[in-house]
């Protein structure tokens, strides 16, 4: 799953006090209250990320632009002379690579706003509330589907607006592409992979989403350097 972390700036205040306000009890009740539901095995838990290795598919960029490494592994040492009682490796690999976030520093457009590195975001961006969109049907019938904002509409209808500062993810099960080809989906006339339109990348930025997600191995469409702006997803969010 790749994820865009929203570019625009945060408001952030706080200060100390002695007593804990009713509000701060109340959160704690509530932290309290989840993790006792993790532990009763309540809430499940489910994993988006994919295991890397050397065939993992990474965007490939036209000449002249320049483009990442593959994932690579060298083991250091296996329960042998180099390390008799533990096992480790070297990996290198671009840092687009697999499951990954872009930080609001990753373009042009993000470059100068504060805290917009992935070593300065606040952390608690990455924890938010998450509305899942399914397209994966329409992906299904049309691999160069286009996310609009009628589906967001569509979406609402059913379960009410967006709520600020929340992911919102599309489903594609473009993921289930086990070959990395099928996965890139490189035609003559570039990738056919579905993603956003720009006037839904301009709706979620009205919405105040906290950040978007997709399954393909960018956040924008296959097709969106043709779109205006190019590549939205990256230049909006």
């Amino acid at each position: 799953m790749t994820d865009g972390l929203a570019r625009r700036g945060i408001l952030a205040a706080g200060a100390a006090a002695a007593l804990a306000s009713p509000a701060s009890a109340q959160g704690q009740g509530a932290l309290a209250a989840f993790l006792a539901a993790l532990a009763a095995r309540r809430i499940e838990i489910i994993d988006l990320t994919q295991t890397l290795h050397p065939g993992t598919p990474v965007i490939q960029l036209p000449p002249p632009l320049a483009n990442t490494e593959p994932f690579r592994m060298s083991e250091i040492s296996r329960y042998d002379p180099r390390g008799p009682a533990w096992y480790w490796n070297n990996f290198s690999c671009g840092e687009h690579t697999g499951t990954h976030f872009d930080a609001p520093i990753h373009w042009i457009t993000g470059r100068d706003l504060p805290d917009g590195a992935t070593d300065t975001l606040p952390p608690a961006r990455m924890i938010a509330p998450c509305c899942v969109i399914d397209c994966s049907a329409q992906a299904a019938a049309d691999e160069r589907f286009v996310f609009e904002p009628q589906h967001i509409a569509e979406w609402e209808a059913r379960h009410g607006r967006i709520p600020a500062g929340s992911w919102v993810l599309m489903r594609t099960d473009w993921s289930k592409r086990t070959d990395p080809a099928a996965f890139l989906n490189m035609k003559a006339d570039g990738p056919h992979v579905p993603g956003p339109s720009a006037a839904a990348v301009r709706l979620l930025v009205e919405r105040d989403v906290n950040g978007w997600g997709v399954e393909a191995v960018g956040t924008d469409h296959g097709q969106a350097f043709a779109f205006e702006p190019p590549f939205p997803a990256h230049a909006l969010m």
